[in-house]
């Protein structure tokens, strides 16, 4: 029996298993959502198989995306990942995971909580849609918008809308498996 997918999902057995076990599940743990939330930035402009294949040397470099040792990361450092082949070496990008650390780390030692924070714009649980096919999924939506516009005031950056909205669909706010796929059926089941 053959497994329909959402349509983005290529043949690549690493996309097949991202889809089936990893995208649109929700994730509430404030670390790994940080995490994602860094890994979606290192996407733009580029196609997400490129950054899922290069997941593991980000984490091994980026200190498993402890935010607080990324934030000691300095200029030397970055220069050495500039010359790591394992990660997009694109000097804004590497950056950025630094700069979000340091926002991150601001946001929750005021007592905040980070996961708390990004549940609210989709009300605390997952929106979900099931759309006909993924060309009726949106790049971006007004709670993507919010998000960027909250993100980037608290210091983030490479958290545009579209970015957001691939982050909120990756972390299970926006649950945009086409009405045909089998992680759409088997949750309408459930």
């Amino acid at each position: 029996m053959q497994v329909i997918r959402c349509g983005w999902v290529s043949n690549d057995p690493i996309y097949q298993e991202y889809h089936d076990q990893v995208w649109g599940r929700p994730v509430f743990d404030a670390k790994e959502l940080f995490a994602k939330l860094c890994l979606d930035g290192q996407q733009a402009g580029l196609s997400w198989i490129t950054i899922l294949k290069k997941q593991p040397n980000y984490e091994a470099l980026f200190a498993n995306f402890e935010p607080s040792i990324i934030a000691t990361y300095d200029e030397a450092k970055v220069e050495s990942l500039m010359l790591e082949p394992g990660i997009v070496r694109n000097r804004l990008k590497i950056n950025s995971i630094i700069r979000n650390a340091k926002a991150y780390l601001a946001f929750v030692e005021q007592g905040n909580d980070f996961a708390d924070f990004l549940w609210g714009f989709v009300g605390g649980k997952p929106k979900v849609n099931y759309p006909a096919s993924s060309a009726d999924v949106p790049v971006q939506t007004i709670e993507s918008e919010a998000m960027s516009k909250a993100l980037k005031k608290l210091g983030f950056n490479f958290v545009g809308p579209t970015i957001c909205y691939a982050f909120m669909q990756a972390v299970g706010m926006v649950d945009d498996h086409s009405n045909d796929c089998f992680c759409a059926a088997h949750k309408s089941a459930d």
